[in-house]
């Protein structure tokens, strides 16, 4: 049950990074918008690092099955660890960073964009073609 979970929730994520490609190339003010939300409010920093948590969590247990476990085993840790750092720093902190990285972000959304698609496409490859 575990791994159905785990698996599912590795596909949603890279189905998360395709949407968000999408969204970002075609609907670029809508993309701008959301990445904007980021750490926008307490409760959105704290939903934010509960979704990072999960998803890392899912990662961690599914990389096994998927092509480059190694990758993905470091990715998922990655996840976990910058997660519990945010954790222990103050909601205001993380809203500070969003406020001066997303404003530069944004004007290379096309370019975001493709990296999502890219970084996504290469999840489902992964999870789907399995590594065993």
């Amino acid at each position: 049950m575990t791994a159905m979970l785990a698996a599912a929730l590795v596909l949603l994520t890279g189905f998360y990074f395709v949407g968000l490609a999408v969204v970002s190339l075609v609907a670029p003010a809508r993309a701008a918008h959301f990445l904007q939300g980021m750490a926008g409010s307490a409760f959105a920093h704290y939903l934010e690092l509960l979704l990072r948590l999960v998803v890392g969590s899912a990662i961690l247990v599914h990389a096994p099955r998927m092509l480059f476990p190694g990758v993905f085993v470091a990715f998922g840790w990655i996840l976990v660890i910058t997660t519990a750092v945010l954790f222990a720093i103050p909601w205001q902190w993380h809203h500070r960073f969003a406020q001066r990285s997303v404003p530069y972000a944004l004007r290379y959304l096309k370019l975001v964009g493709i990296a999502a698609f890219v970084f996504g496409g290469f999840i489902l490859t992964a999870a789907v073609r399995g590594g065993g």
